[in-house]
């Protein structure tokens, strides 16, 4: 009996410690763009997320909003805007998370692939589902996969964006 149980015998470390050493690898001054949401340090959002939550996660990485505003007539309807230090502007309808906006050079936010403001223009063209959209109204835009998407400089990107946001085509 000794026997079988030595050669179940495993390296691998139980799932407390598996945790555990991922939640460390987690760095507590960034924000990743998502997109589906954010993550602010170890806390992570999916749009639908209540404001507050998100605000205060966002607050402890980058620091206290800049500012807050609303525009009643979107095209998505009524929507409130928190904009935080280093570009971050994030959407809300009903007090929910709805989408993001970033259009600052900052080390601090970035998407899980590290493309942010500043990526040079070749870097993100040889992303996995990049798409330029073409005729856009808007400039140079672009997509990253279904639900991401930005907009190009000359050589570098200027801008990034998920979810709603209150961009007039």
């Amino acid at each position: 009996m000794a026997g079988l149980l030595a050669a179940c015998s495993s390296d691998v470390p139980p799932p407390y410690e598996q945790q555990n050493a991922q939640a460390a690898a987690v760095d507590e001054d960034r924000v990743v763009l998502r997109s589906g949401g954010l993550a602010a340090g170890a806390e992570a959002f999916y749009f639908s997320s209540g404001r507050n939550e998100v605000e205060s996660a966002l607050a402890k990485v980058l620091g206290e909003p800049e500012g807050r505003d609303a525009i009643a007539e979107c095209g998505a309807g009524a929507m409130e805007f928190t904009n935080f230090p280093g570009g971050l502007t994030v959407n809300f309808q009903n007090d929910f998370l709805v989408g993001w906006s970033f259009n600052e050079a900052n080390q601090q936010i970035a998407t899980q692939g590290n493309i942010s403001v500043g990526s040079p223009r070749q870097e993100v063209e040889g992303v996995d589902g990049y798409s330029p959209i073409p005729d856009s109204t808007l400039g140079d835009e672009f997509a990253l996969g279904d639900s991401m998407g930005g907009f190009m400089g000359e050589d570098a990107v200027e801008g990034l964006y998920a979810g709603t946001n209150c961009f007039f085509r």
